[in-house]
Formats: C-alpha cells, structure tokens, sequence
C-alpha cells in the first residue's frame, strides 16, 4: 500500500508544502515573502506572520495538485529546525494539529538533513540517479556549511564545518557591499557569467583539517573595495561582471578544495551538493568539471530542490515513516542543530 506524506516546511522565509508517494513527488508549493527584498535580508517577525497568512492555502494548493483528500495522507512531516523559531513555530504547530485532527502520525525532519535527503527525490516522468551509501555530501547555504559523511538514511556526520561565517552569507555580504540588491548570491551568479574569475584575487585564511572559513574573505573583499574606490569612485561599476566572477571563483575553490581533502581522507568518491547555494552555476559546473576529470562521481539536485522546499521534507518523512520513527506532540522547533 502506497504511503502519502505530506511535507510542511517553514524554517525562514518560504512557506512550503508538499505531497509524496512513496519516494515520488506529486506536487510541491513554495509561497516566497517578497517584504523582505526592502530591508536587505529577512525580518524574524514579519517572516512568521506571512507564514500564518500562506500555511493554510499553500497546503491546499499542494493536497489539490496531488489529487488527493486529507483522508489519504499515511502522515505529516515537517520541519522541526534549525532555522528561525518564529517561522518554525507555525509549521510546527500546524503540523500538529494536522496530525491529530487526522489520527496519523507526526514526523519531525531535521532541515539540513532534508537538504542532502533531496537527491532521493523520484519524478513520475522519469527515474533519478542516487548516490549510495556511504556518500559524501556539502552543504552549503546562507547559514551553513558542512561536509557530511552519509552513512545511511538517518546516520550523518559532519567531517568539516565553518568555524565563523556561511559561504552562502558570504555571497550575501559580497552582493551588499557592492550595493547589489538583496538577495545578492544570484546576482553575483548572474554577473559573474560576464566576468573574468581570475581579474582579483582576494586573501583566503588557511585552515587545517576539513573545516572553513569565510570571515577573512570578506574582509579581504570588504578593503580591496575600500581602497580602489578611493582611487575611481566608479570602480565597482566599471568592474562589476569581475568582481563578481573572482569572489565566486574564490569562494567556490575553498569549497571544493576540502571536498576533495574529504575525498582523499575517507576514500568516498561519491560526492552530492545541497542546500541553496548549489543552485550556483559556478560550482554546480565545478562538480561537474571534477567528475569529467575522474575525481568524484558528482550528485547535482535539481534546481527546485536547491532552495527551501518542502519536497525534501516529504521525501525525509517518507524514509522515517518507514522506519516508524514517529514525533511526539509535546516536541518543541529548535533554531540550531547538528546534521
């Protein structure tokens, strides 16, 4: 008997919903908050209540895509954390009430988690390639970057971490201090496609071991500016396209240079990406670029599932409901975690 999952995901700004049979997408809505564009980066409090006025009618929408009645469902999954509490209250609360209006069980998925559980996301058209297990996995996204051993469904270690900042915020504060507009890490995608990545380089701090560090690049980038600025006040414009190309080529080599130190120290050649910033063209085309070269065996998400979604929170729920791994109703969301 086939399972239904729905999945709810609500950890920031996009209030999503999804529905999964078995392991097979059948819908997946993702409502964005659009506010947060005028303040330069998402506001906790306005978050949470755009969650409340998009909850109900995203998951309407995404039952009705699915062709099915709430009467269907096996269970509901959904994002217990990390992320903004404000935002996860909603989903959590919902997800709770839900399931116990429906007498099904409760599952709690944890977000980054999702994020590498997206590759086992099936489309009804066609059949994806998975990685096996074990696999190695980087994640990467505005508030985290990880290496993840992936042991099994359930079973991840995290081998490397950054110590400071997020490469994913590091695109952000690259984008701002150029005065691009928020969000900036697409732009500087979109701008660097133009641009020569090896036009400026910037001082990238040497760290032993698997973990990262972003704070000194920024600050690299951040004085670089400062000083050619006082030189041509139109630096920035009349250089935008390689800037952009060379704090991308930076961040994306640091990257990729501990991918493959995990590679040599594990002896995993099976390497997957998650989370929204491998939705960039430039190292999306890098994992690419090493698996031509023999030196990984690259697992690229679909771009949908890049960003926030609550198709990966389905599909997570999917493998827990089959391990009869239930939530409680007393559970409360947490805004940090380990994977």
């Amino acid at each position: 008997m086939p399972a239904y999952i729905l999945g709810i995901e609500s950890s920031c700004d996009d209030t999503s919903a999804a529905v999964i049979c078995d392991d097979v997408i059948k819908s997946n809505v993702i409502a964005n908050q659009l506010v947060h564009s005028n303040f330069g980066g998402v506001v906790p409090e306005l978050a949470s209540r755009a969650h409340q006025q998009n909850i109900i009618p995203v998951i309407h929408e995404a039952m009705k895509r699915a062709g099915i009645q709430k009467n269907e469902l096996s269970a509901v999954a959904f994002t217990r954390g990390p992320g903004l509490l404000g935002s996860l209250l909603v989903g959590t609360s919902f997800a709770k009430a839900f399931a116990l209006a429906l007498d099904i069980p409760l599952i709690e998925v944890d977000h980054m988690q999702a994020h590498i559980l997206a590759h086992f996301i099936q489309n009804p058209e066609r059949t994806n390639k998975v990685p096996s297990f074990p696999f190695l996995c980087l994640t990467v996204s505005g508030g985290h970057t990880q290496i993840v051993k992936v042991s099994n469904y359930f079973e991840m270690e995290i081998i490397g971490r950054t110590i400071d900042d997020a490469a994913g915020e590091a695109f952000d504060k690259a984008a701002k201090i150029m005065s691009l507009p928020y969000p900036g890490g697409p732009l500087i995608d979109k701008f660097g496609k133009e641009g020569n990545p090896l036009a400026f380089k910037f001082a990238r701090p040497s760290i032993q071991g698997l973990d990262y560090s972003f704070s000194g690049l920024k600050t690299s980038f951040l004085y670089f500016l400062r000083d050619r600025l006082k030189e041509d006040a139109d630096f920035i414009e009349k250089n935008k396209n390689d800037l952009c190309a060379s704090i991308q080529h930076a961040i994306v080599s640091s990257l990729m240079e501990k991918v493959l130190l995990a590679v040599k120290q594990t002896g995993i050649h099976q390497v997957a990406v998650a989370g929204g910033v491998s939705a960039n063209s430039s190292l999306r085309g890098t994992f690419i670029s090493l698996q031509e070269q023999g030196k990984i065996e690259a697992f690229i998400p679909e771009f949908q599932y890049t960003t926030d979604n609550a198709a990966m929170i389905a599909v997570a729920g999917y493998f827990r409901y089959l391990n009869k791994d239930f939530a409680d109703l007393s559970l409360s969301p947490y805004s940090r975690s380990g994977v």
